[in-house]
């Protein structure tokens, strides 16, 4: 099940942030994020605060756990300004994907597919037809998931990304 966060997820979101950082770190993963900059108990706060926090939860060993989590919103960060996007439409009619983290303990089970359909529910629920998602160009296994779903690679832009120095930031479109 998906559905929007309530304060007494902050927990197991941060749980989740947590754990996909040790992923990384003893390289079971390559995101590109860093313990104590991004993602941390602190983003997944402001989003609730903003009301975008989005959970995903699943019965395991006969209780209900978050097993991922996402942030959906119309928020285009800076670097999407200027990007050479296929479809040149208006920001209301745009809806975005931040931070899709599904726990390391439970990849491989569909959910992160499932999280990818509930966002385009999502937005064609609020008007939005033309979905944008971004990606750290060293995670590999998020740019092929994504392309499988029918996101189209649009430019590669270095930056700094949420704090994060030296990124290479993929940015993906798709129109539903």
């Amino acid at each position: 099940m998906i559905r929007k966060a309530a304060a007494a997820d902050i927990d197991a979101v941060a749980s989740v942030y947590e754990r996909i950082h040790t992923a990384e770190e003893a390289g079971e993963a390559s995101i590109g994020w860093i313990r104590g900059v991004y993602p941390e108990r602190v983003t997944a706060l402001a989003a609730l605060e903003r009301g975008d926090l989005f959970v995903e939860t699943d019965r395991i060993w006969g209780e209900t756990v978050v097993v991922g989590t996402a942030i959906l919103n119309q928020v285009q960060v800076d670097v999407y300004e200027g990007a050479p996007w296929r479809n040149d439409v208006p920001a209301d009619q745009v809806m975005v994907m931040h931070t899709l983290v599904i726990d390391p303990f439970v990849k491989g089970h569909g959910y992160g597919r499932r999280f990818a359909e509930y966002y385009e529910q999502y937005a064609l629920s609020n008007g939005c037809h033309y979905l944008r998602i971004d990606t750290n160009a060293r995670n590999t296994a998020a740019r092929a998931f994504y392309k499988k779903l029918g996101y189209e690679e649009i430019d590669i832009v270095p930056c700094e990304f949420n704090g994060i120095p030296d990124v290479k930031l993929v940015l993906l479109e798709k129109r539903i």
